[in-house]
């Protein structure tokens, strides 16, 4: 998990204080691994002290301000930056105020937060208390409901036979980077990133509830092979292929027997 002065992987690289420019090091700033290094910099320094000018930033990181303006036209691209006019304070002076810059949304959440300890304190609490881990499985399954609208209405009407690929779609569109395949008997559903996999790691009621909600989602038993909470590199779960035939059905069972889901 990146540390408390590390980017996430959003375009704005991680290693935040590796590479270092001098004030008069303008060559240095135009290797590869500088350039990367000086733009965490520079969001990281508009992160501590609040909405900057292009001049303060300058001052605090000793670089030029042509550098600066440089790295953070980059940032702005990435939507990991704003600029914004400068709010002035009492008598306002003749002329513009000069223009600052300011983290997004998107820029802030870059840098590593507490989400996870605190979604994952939150649960140890709920388990603590009457109802144990009942409660917290409780929890999960509701989670997935209040989410289920828009899963449902991507499987809606669409043939039994496309309906994992319809639903790693929505999946994906949550950030999940899902993938539906064929596999034997059936299909696989893969999901390539997880966002709650730290807090699932101790809390596998959320896997649990997903797993039941594909299978209710898509009509048919679908097994957890592997996930990503338990360290394997994906979220993998099987999809026998949906059959009038009882026989077939349960044949399709049956290829799943002795597997261990996550």
């Amino acid at each position: 998990m990146p540390g408390p002065e590390e980017l996430r992987n959003n375009g704005v690289v991680k290693n935040v204080g590796e590479a270092r420019e001098t004030p008069t090091g303008a060559p240095q700033e135009e290797l590869a691994t500088g350039e990367r290094s000086t733009r965490n910099r520079v969001a990281r320094s508009i992160l501590d002290h609040g909405p900057s000018t292009v001049a303060e930033l300058a001052g605090r990181l000793g670089l030029t301000q042509a550098a600066v303006r440089r790295h953070l036209d980059a940032l702005v691209a990435d939507d990991v930056v704003e600029p914004r006019e400068q709010r002035v304070y009492g008598t306002r002076t003749r002329g513009r105020p000069a223009k600052v810059f300011a983290l997004t949304d998107c820029g802030r959440d870059a840098f590593d937060q507490s989400y996870d300890k605190l979604a994952a304190d939150a649960l140890r609490w709920i388990a603590q208390q009457e109802g144990g881990q009942d409660a917290v499985a409780a929890f999960a399954r509701s989670r997935i409901a209040a989410q289920a609208g828009a899963y449902r209405r991507a499987v809606e009407g669409v043939a039994p036979e496309k309906r994992a690929e319809a639903l790693a779609r929505a999946l994906s569109a949550d950030g999940y980077a899902a993938t539906a395949r064929s596999a034997p008997v059936g299909e696989q559903l893969c999901q390539h990133h997880c966002p709650v996999a730290h807090v699932a790691e101790q809390f596998p009621q959320l896997c649990e509830a997903e797993t039941e909600f594909f299978a209710e989602l898509l009509g048919t038993h679908v097994q957890r092979l592997a996930t990503i909470a338990h360290g394997d590199g994906v979220c993998t779960t099987f999809i026998p292929k949906i059959s009038t035939d009882a026989s077939a059905s349960t044949d399709a069972s049956a290829s799943t027997a002795g597997r261990n889901p996550a």
